[in-house]
This record gives structure tokens, C-alpha cells and sequence, in this order.
């Protein structure tokens, strides 16, 4: 008998036996006859951080207050935990969501605001002051709870709001833009302490975000959405290294991307032929596509090698002169102008000083990369 280890253990989702907590099943909703979510379905599990990704006016933001009961579904149902609260108020969902504005009351302190919905349910004050006392320690406010919402910094409103949200202990937490008010450094950080709290509780996280690095750094799963349907539904690495269309390749981080024709589709590789890469596309572990087919061709920039001197490659290289070097502290960018006029993203780790770099503007540069590193996309 093999034992199954935590190395080898189904996720949720990939387990049939276990039940999601939220279903949406065939969900569409219109606004004055134009549809905002079409024909959607999506399953999320018990102690998910589940994020929906996309940009403006994709119907995100609608999914998470249709899931909140602040709108109705023109068609469609919605389950948490197998039972139905399609048309359920909000007050009565086992769910409780945390709005991008904080929406924290001015006149009340960082206690009486985390508290308020708990005395609006005329708990008992010895409970009320359990769940306060936990939920302040929890996001380390303890020493402010005395304070106004005018006197906390905009991680602190955060965290406050974030308090507000737990301390009813909902199955399901609905996140609206949560980082977004917060400056790039503050906004990092903030992003592991959430996913603290939300491995500590074990509750349920969905969050709505336009940010792709947020959204990898805490989910355990992204839904992309496009117009109001889910177009990949992965693990972070799943839809980054292995996007299944152009939009999501573009979509998420930069990307390289070549048109061209198959003219070898074999069990173990796809070859393609480009004129815009200058090279032909040897592609290995990829989608299937028949001979002659036009497809495209993705490869990320970090997953490209630049050097001055000739590989001697016949396929996954070309060459071309360096127009712009974008220095990000840690790594730089380099623009690279092919002969078809392409430009291609290579990104290359700063391991030594700048000044030292090999390579410099308008120098020519050989690129290649490896047959597993890039991937074909047929639409």
C-alpha cells in the first residue's frame, strides 16, 4: 500500500470527491440588455486564496458582489456550501466583503469599527470582546485601537478593514481591489501579511484585482477573465508558463510573440517556421497543431540568453542590435531590433555591476533559448 505524501496530494479542485464551497452555475448578468457575465460557471474550494483577474469591465467585480448578494443574477444559480442563496440577501450569505474604499466610519475608533457589525447581531459583550481581542492581535492593530480612521496610515485602514471583515467570522471573504490604495512597497508587503491571515483562519479568500503580480504572488488560483467569461482557469505557474491562448500570454507578464507556420508536428516537438524571428521555431512538449497551420509562437523574456558571441544554433536564435536597456535594479531589459523589424524582450539578472555588463546600446547580440522554454499557441 502506498502512503500519499504531501508531495504527491490532489489539490481540491483536482479531487472529484471533494465538494467546491462556491459554485456558480451558468451565472449571466445584463445591464439595460448589455451582458456584463455570460453564461459563467466557476467552482471555488474550502481555504482557497482565489483571484479573478483581468482588465477593466471584464465583469470581475460583478461576479464578486453577484457571490456577496448585491446584485442578482438575470439568469443562473449560486451555491456556498451545496445550498442555494441565489436570492438571498446579503445579511443572510455566510460571506462578508472588504470594499476597495475601506468605507471605515470617521467618527468611530479602530475598535468600535471592527465591532460594529458584531454588536448590529447582539452578540454577547464577553464574545464581542473575544472576537475583538483575536482579530486585533491578528493584524497587529492592538496598540491602535483607540485611534480614528484620520489617524492610521493607509496600511493600517487596510488592516482595519480587513478586521472588520474576519471578526464575523464569515466562510467566505469577498476582497475588491483590497491593495490598490496602498503605495508599491506598503502594497508588497501587505500582500504576504494577507496571505498570513488567510493560511491562519483557513477562510475562503476571492479577490478581484487588474494587478497581475498581486494576483501571482497570493492565489492559489486565477481566473482570467476577457468580456465576461473565465478564459484560463491555473495555478499561477499553470497560466504563466502555460497559457492557453494569445490573450492570456500577453495578458500576464511580458511576453515574446511570433507568427508563423507549422511545418513539422511530431509527438515530441512542433516545428515552425517564422519569418518575423529570423529563425526557425523548435518547440517541445506543446499543443499539437496540423502542418501548415498558422499559429503563434510565445516565449517569456526571462527565458531568453543574449551574447555577443555566435551560438552556432540553426534554430532558437537570431540576432540583432540592441536599441534600449531598461535597468530595474535587480535585473534589466533589453530591447532587441531584429532584422524583420520585431523587437524582442530579453531580461538578463544584474549579477554584476552595470558598468561591467558585456552588453551595450546598438552593440549586436545573438539570442537563443531552449526548445521546452517557449510554447505554442494555435489561437
Amino acid at each position: 500500500m502506498v502512503k500519499l505524501t504531501h508531495f504527491n496530494r490532489l489539490e481540491p479542485w483536482q479531487d472529484p470527491k471533494i465538494k467546491p464551497l462556491i459554485h456558480l452555475e451558468n451565472i449571466s448578468k445584463s445591464y439595460d440588455g448589455l451582458l456584463s457575465v455570460n453564461n459563467f460557471s466557476l467552482s471555488i474550494y474550502k481555504h482557497e486564496f482565489f483571484s479573478l483577474l483581468g482588465g477593466s469591465g471584464c465583469g470581475k467585480t460583478t461576479i464578486l458582489r453577484l457571490i456577496a448578494g448585491l446584485e442578482t443574477p438575470t439568469s443562473g444559480k449560486i451555491f456556498i456550501d451545496g445550498i442555494d442563496i441565489t436570492y438571498h440577501p446579503p445579511y443572510e450569505r455566510p460571506v462578508n466583503m472588504m470594499f476597495q474604499s475601506y468605507a471605515l466610519f470617521p467618527h468611530m475608533n479602530v475598535a468600535q469599527n471592527i465591532a460594529f457589525g458584531l454588536h448590529q447581531e447582539y452578540l454577547p459583550q464577553n464574545e464581542i470582546k473575544r472576537r475583538l481581542e483575536n482579530v486585533l492581535e491578528l493584524v497587529q492593530l492592538q496598540d491602535y485601537a483607540k485611534r480614528k480612521p484620520d489617524q492610521l496610515s493607509g496600511g493600517q485602514k487596510q488592516r482595519t478593514a480587513l478586521a472588520r471583515s474576519l471578526v464575523k467570522q464569515p466562510k467566505v471573504l469577498l476582497l475588491d481591489e483590497p491593495l490598490a490604495a496602498l503605495d508599491k512597497k506598503l502594497r508588497e508587503k501587505t500582500q504576504f501579511e494577507l496571505v498570513n491571515i488567510q493560511e491562519k483562519l483557513g477562510v475562503t479568500f476571492v479577490m478581484v484585482t487588474h494587478d497581475q503580480e498581486e494576483a501571482m504572488t497570493m492565489s492559489s488560483r486565477i481566473g482570467i477573465m476577457q468580456e465576461g467569461k473565465i478564459l484560463q482557469l491555473g495555478t499561477p505557474t499553470e497560466v504563466y508558463e502555460f497559457p492557453n491562448s494569445v490573450f492570456v500570454a500577453d495578458f500576464i507578464g511580458s511576453i515574446n510573440i511570433f507568427e508563423g507556420f507549422v511545418v513539422e508536428d511530431e509527438p515530441d516537438h512542433v516545428l515552425v517556421t517564422s519569418t518575423q524571428s529570423g529563425c526557425d521555431l523548435y518547440v517541445s512538449h506543446s499543443a499539437s497543431a496540423p502542418v501548415g497551420s498558422q499559429v503563434h509562437v510565445a516565449i517569456r523574456p526571462e527565458k531568453i540568453f543574449v551574447t555577443t558571441e555566435n551560438p552556432k544554433m540553426s534554430r532558437n536564435s537570431t540576432k540583432g542590435i540592441v536599441q534600449e536597456i531598461g535597468y530595474l535594479g535587480d535585473v534589466s531589459i533589453y530591447h532587441v531590433l531584429l532584422e524583420s523589424g520585431k523587437v524582442i524582450l530579453a531580461t538578463i539578472p544584474n549579477q554584476a555591476r552595470q558598468a561591467e555588463h558585456p552588453v551595450s546600446w546598438d552593440d549586436e547580440v545573438y539570442l537563443f533559448w531552449k526548445a521546452d522554454n517557449c510554447i505554442v499557441l494555435t489561437h
